[in-house]
């Protein structure tokens, strides 16, 4: 009489549908597992995105810092590590530098500038009212502290302002070891690609780094000169907290479109509150600046660096600080320089694919 058949086999000897060890089972598991690791890696994305800009910022940073060294390096032939230390002293020494000259005089500007904004507000709000246009300044009185109050308690104001500068401590720390040592930090993101894929990896990485320290050098060019010439130009003509624009300018020009807007509100809502004739000269000053860094300052600045299509870095600031707030919208076009550069270089990596001979 034959032996019976093991009850974990299939009549034909081989392995059954249900078992691990069947290729058919093992390949749909295989698929199964990637798409549940993809979900939870979008989920994870979703919960984390604040850290994950915030490590964004670091890296931004990082970039600014080497971008020194590297300039640095031009002229001084001396290890990195005294380099980096020189960069971070001369940041140091120009932030509390300027802290220190401008600190009283700009912390009067900005209540000065706080009052002055709310008397303008005030007075386009009522003459919007004469006009039908929107509700009476009663009203738009109410609809203020209604939105005041839904804003939250004091406490979560103070714990919002306390996340706010432990992010940029944390930002400014991730940045400077990352700057201390960039190609171990590189190698240690290498290795987490195959290794048939980690120098094609590592050249991509390389080209966008090159890529977001032009577009950091051109944009610290752009600052300056939006921030000196908005200053000077504001002072000569009377316009009060000159200084306090041209800083906030300066700032400002670090988000191309968005900025621009926001400063020449405030410089024009400025230059009326002391009269006509220097809302007029605000109205000129900032024609004139934007003028210069939109037609002169920007296309030759992108000649060596980086240049974004306008409508493109627009639509990625909208999004981003939709999706975001402030944060991606300061990062918003390091972000979009960063895709792009990496979408470059894979189109030259097949297009060096195709030129390659083929082999017999």
């Amino acid at each position: 009489m034959a032996d019976a058949q093991p009850a974990n086999s299939s009549p034909s000897g081989g392995s059954s549908p249900v078992e691990l060890r069947d290729p058919g089972t093992r390949r749909e598991i295989r698929r199964a597992a990637i798409w549940l690791g993809m979900a939870v890696g979008i989920a994870l994305v979703v919960l984390l995105i604040q850290p994950i800009l915030v490590i964004f910022a670091g890296i931004v940073f990082a970039t600014l810092l080497d971008g020194g060294v590297r300039l640095l390096g031009r002229v001084m032939p001396i290890g990195r590590g005294w380099r980096l230390l020189i960069v971070v002293l001369l940041v140091l020494a120009f932030l509390l530098g300027t802290f220190y000259l401008t600190g009283m005089q700009v912390t009067q500007q900005v209540l000065q500038l706080r009052s002055t904004l709310e008397a303008q507000a005030l007075k386009v709000t009522g003459w919007l009212s004469s006009q039908g246009l929107m509700p009476g300044a009663s009203d738009v009185s109410g609809l203020l502290r209604q939105a005041a109050g839904s804003i939250g308690r004091l406490t979560s104001w103070l714990g919002t302002a306390v996340g706010a500068i432990t992010s940029l401590f944390m930002m400014m720390i991730i940045g400077l070891f990352l700057a201390i040592d960039p190609q171990g930090y590189g190698r240690g993101v290498q290795w987490l690609v195959p290794s048939d894929m980690r120098a094609e990896f590592g050249r991509t990485l390389e080209h966008m780094g090159r890529t977001l320290r032009k577009l950091l050098a051109g944009r610290l060019l752009g600052m300056a000169f939006e921030g000196v010439m908005t200053g000077i130009a504001l002072g000569v003509g009377g316009v009060p907290m000159a200084m306090l624009l041209g800083i906030i300018a300066g700032i400002l020009a670090f988000i191309p479109n968005i900025g621009a807007i926001i400063t020449g509100v405030l410089m024009v809502a400025v230059g009326f509150s002391a009269g006509t004739h220097t809302g007029f000269w605000a109205i000129g000053t900032y024609l004139i600046v934007q003028t210069l860094d939109g037609y002169v300052v920007v296309p030759m600045v992108a000649k060596r660096t980086v240049d974004l299509p306008p409508a493109l870095t627009l639509g990625t600031q909208i999004m981003a600080s939709a999706l975001f707030g402030i944060l991606g919208l300061a990062l918003a076009d390091p972000f979009t320089a960063v895709v792009k550069a990496g979408l470059e270089r894979a189109a030259e990596r097949n297009d060096e694919d195709a030129g390659a001979p083929t082999e017999a």
